[in-house]
């Protein structure tokens, strides 16, 4: 988990777009960021595999 400051500076806007920080709104990590869901890709498969994110179920084959 990030520090509370940390966190805050990502959401205020930057100087340039460039350095604009995603973060995953469930854990604040900015690293493995999928912008599709606003994830990281731990949250992500955490939810997928609970079926907590729609149209997204775990591939068996």
């Amino acid at each position: 988990m990030p520090k509370k400051s940390v966190v805050e500076r990502a959401k205020k806007p930057p100087k340039y777009s460039t350095r604009t920080v995603r973060r995953c709104w469930r854990c604040g990590r900015k690293r493995g960021y999928l912008r599709d869901f606003g994830l990281c890709r731990i949250c992500f498969r955490e939810l997928a595999s609970k079926g907590e994110i729609p149209g997204i179920k775990k591939s068996s084959w």
